[in-house]
């Protein structure tokens, strides 16, 4: 069983940068696409971004595109989100999620097994 957490939520103005990682433990991330979603609360869990397993090919949602980056530690196998140009809109929980997603449903969560508990990222002035 993959467990996951993730960490270097918190509070921001707008326009600044943070970075969010997602560690595992009682597996290892490598094998696996790894995703971030964000939820406000009494809002649908949206898809943020992936990287694939296989090549680190990259896949984003059009409102964080130019602004956020994904990429993997192949030392530590975690993944980070980097996130600049902040905006009040991008405040949420964001959570990590692990899965062998087909391409054409990689922002799907049904496609991801295991999932952080999230943490928060709040923007504000």
């Amino acid at each position: 069983q993959v467990h996951l957490v993730e960490s270097g939520g918190g509070l921001v103005h707008p326009g600044a940068s943070l970075r969010l990682s997602c560690a595992a433990s009682g597996g290892t991330l490598s094998s696996y696409t790894v995703a971030w979603f964000r939820q406000v609360l009494g809002k649908e869990r949206e898809f943020v971004a992936a990287i694939r397993a296989s090549g680190g090919t990259t896949h984003y949602a059009n409102s964080v595109k130019g602004r956020f980056s994904v990429s993997r530690d192949r030392a530590s196998s975690a993944v980070h989100l980097q996130m600049s140009s902040l905006e009040p809109e991008d405040a949420s929980v964001y959570y990590c999620a692990a899965g062998r997603p087909i391409l054409s449903a990689i922002s799907a969560e049904r496609m991801y097994y295991y999932w952080g508990p999230g943490t928060q990222v709040t923007v504000s002035s």
